[in-house]
């Protein structure tokens, strides 16, 4: 039975997977209320707990196969992106507990990410999940991988590489860790000299960053790259920031900023359901904030419409087509 069919009545099955490794602060003493919370409002819930990534995959595999409807992870963009990538075209939605580092995925949501004390603030979460909205969304997929955030080649990716794993006391400074890295590996660096096809244009050049998001946030939330994003009409937003010194990606962080880089000379924009980017040379990509392997073509693509996920309720609906232009497209 699908979400319609289910329309105006509760969801009551759930699962918390919850990723050990993630975050700052260490969660799972707090879970327990969050699962009490959903329990208030006629979910039944088993939890579990692993820092394995095959593990949670596979427990969020064996969610579906039992009907489940809904899983909540809880753990940072990674662990949200893990989790998407086993509920794909099924009929399990994916809610999320945030309590990872950057929490970019809750944040779009317009969910709190935890702050002291954290049982309340996951708390909190539950509740508005628990009578929240389920929604379809689109993903990505790049080389075969799926995501739900974004992914791309570049400056971003080697930093991601470099940082990662990260230890636990070194979440506690990610902005000036992440900074730091990205001064450090633009000195010894000048850009990546990139071919990109999509739907039969083509662009070519030196550029800081390729990337194709499903979202507007970037760089661990700390910016905004895709003002315009939306996560339900079938298309992916691509951005090619041109540049090959470290004079180039101050620019560009700073255009970002204050939103200049959409209008920013060197800077390629487009919407597209599909591209192709490709190298001479072996590319440094990220899915969803976490390494991936390396290579010299990476194939990008979306995946219209193909996860539900709990949005909660009194949320941000700004990543979402508005309700009177789907109306219109139906009528």
């Amino acid at each position: 039975m699908g979400y319609n069919d289910l329309a105006g009545f509760p969801m009551r099955s759930g699962w918390i997977l919850h990723n050990t490794a993630a975050g700052r602060l260490p969660v799972g003493p707090f879970l327990g209320r969050a699962g009490e919370a959903l329990t208030r409002h006629g979910w039944t819930i088993q939890t579990a707990s692993s820092q394995d990534a095959g593990e949670l995959k596979r427990l969020a595999h064996e969610a579906v196969r039992e009907g489940c409807d809904a899983v909540f992870i809880a753990g940072g963009d990674g662990s949200v992106g893990l989790i998407a990538s086993a509920l794909v075209g099924s009929q399990t939605a994916l809610g999320v507990l945030p309590s990872g580092t950057a929490n970019v995925w809750a944040t779009e949501l317009g969910l709190t990410a935890p702050t002291w004390p954290p049982w309340l603030a996951l708390e909190r979460v539950a509740e508005r999940l628990a009578v929240g909205e389920p929604r379809l969304v689109d993903v990505g997929e790049a080389n075969g991988r799926v995501f739900l955030l974004w992914a791309g080649a570049g400056l971003d990716a080697r930093v991601v590489a470099a940082l990662e794993p990260r230890t636990r006391w070194m979440k506690f400074v990610p902005t000036a860790l992440y900074l730091a890295e990205v001064l450090r590996s633009s000195a010894a660096w000048d850009g990546l000299e990139l071919e990109v096809e999509a739907e039969g244009r083509r662009w070519g050049g030196r550029y800081i960053v390729a990337v194709a998001s499903n979202i507007r946030r970037y760089a661990g939330g700390l910016l905004e790259l895709a003002p315009g994003a939306l996560i339900d009409d079938g298309l992916l937003d691509f951005w090619l920031l041109g540049g090959r010194s470290t004079a180039d990606v101050v620019l560009r962080i700073a255009q970002m900023l204050t939103g200049a880089h959409v209008q920013a000379p060197g800077v390629v924009h487009f919407r597209s359901a599909q591209a192709t980017f490709q190298s001479s040379s072996d590319l440094y990509i990220h899915v969803d904030g976490e390494p991936a392997a390396t290579g010299s073509q990476l194939d990008i693509r979306v995946l219209p419409q193909q996860l539900w996920v709990m949005t909660p309720s009194e949320g941000e609906d700004r990543l979402f087509t508005p309700v009177a232009a789907l109306q219109s497209v139906g009528s």
